[in-house]
């Protein structure tokens, strides 16, 4: 981004004006005006500051990040496991209520790591949610509906650092697995799964790979595929080319589908010999949907990392 300093004025003057009074910083009597004056410059400086970054009073690249992350509410946009991780002070936000409503997410950083996931999900499970480790708009509302429970409590005490394992790590490290995909929405769940697994276990033993129908993949006609527990393809997949090849498939539906852990892990123990194949057919899903592709993902994770425990 262009830097933004004294002297600038517009919309984007507008927008950091806009972020320094909402955390609190002074802007003289003119306040959010679109000019970049001395008064905003010291706002700037004051908040570079509290964040250890070089106070120079220009709104550069991580000056603006810093804003952004510390300006985000809970509920301003969907949280889930993904790497680099999010993070902001909606998160901390997050991690602080379910911390102090008995879920434990350890220290309260604004980073939504493995730890913050695992106490979403257990915070869903007790709640009648589907159990995802997504916290969209229902997630929130329910957290929102408990105020009365967590608001006022300590979120730093000892007890809530006492976070077990963190979900699949241990499935993930110990297994190869090929993630294959064909079409562009094919694609988008094979990035997001090995994205997934990135987050939960760096170590994972992943490989993208592109196939280019239901049988062999460009890989294993090259080079074998050796060496792997399992090719994982995520893409459109004609059923009648799927039972000619044999290999176990799943279909993710549009809607939420709680069976669908349950089914890929069915299909990853049916799939037979050292060279095991699992189809997932995702030609049903709304590409412009994310919740909806983030589900499914993390459904897929949960059921392979239980067929291969």
């Amino acid at each position: 981004m262009k830097p933004i300093r004294l002297g600038d004025r517009g919309p984007a003057v507008e927008d950091v004006q806009r972020r320094l009074l909402v955390l609190g910083h002074e802007l003289g009597p003119t306040g959010v005006d679109g000019v970049f004056l001395a008064a905003t410059k010291d706002a700037v400086v004051d908040f570079q500051r509290s964040l250890d970054l070089e106070a120079d009073g220009v709104v550069g690249g991580r000056t603006w990040a810093a804003l952004v992350d510390a300006t985000f509410s809970l509920g301003d946009r969907l949280l889930y496991l993904r790497f680099p991780y999010l993070h902001g002070h909606d998160v901390g936000s997050l991690q602080g209520t379910l911390n102090a409503l008995g879920f434990a997410c350890g220290r309260v950083d604004g980073i939504f790591g493995t730890y913050t996931e695992r106490a979403v999900r257990e915070f869903q499970l007790s709640t009648g949610h589907p159990v995802d480790g997504i916290v969209g708009s229902e997630t929130v509302r329910t957290l929102m509906n408990l105020r009365h429970v967590w608001e006022g409590k300590d979120t730093d005490s000892p007890d809530f650092s006492k976070v077990g394992p963190a979900r699949a790590a241990d499935v993930l490290a110990a297994s190869v697995i090929d993630v294959g995909h064909t079409g562009p929405l094919g694609s988008d769940l094979a990035e997001r799964f090995v994205n997934l697994a990135s987050a939960a276990q760096p170590d994972a033993g992943l490989r993208m790979i592109e196939v280019r129908d239901a049988g062999a993949s460009v890989e294993e006609e090259a080079e074998g595929g050796s060496g792997r527990d399992l090719l994982l393809a995520f893409g459109s997949f004609d059923p009648h080319e799927l039972r000619k090849e044999g290999d176990p498939a799943v279909s993710a539906e549009r809607k939420h589908d709680e069976s669908l852990p349950g089914r890929v892990a069915t299909a990853v123990r049916a799939a037979q010999g050292a060279d095991r194949r699992v189809m997932v057919d995702v030609s049903a899903l709304d590409p412009t949907d994310e919740r909806a592709l983030q589900r499914v993902a993390v459904a897929v994770m949960d059921g392979v990392c239980s067929a291969l425990a």
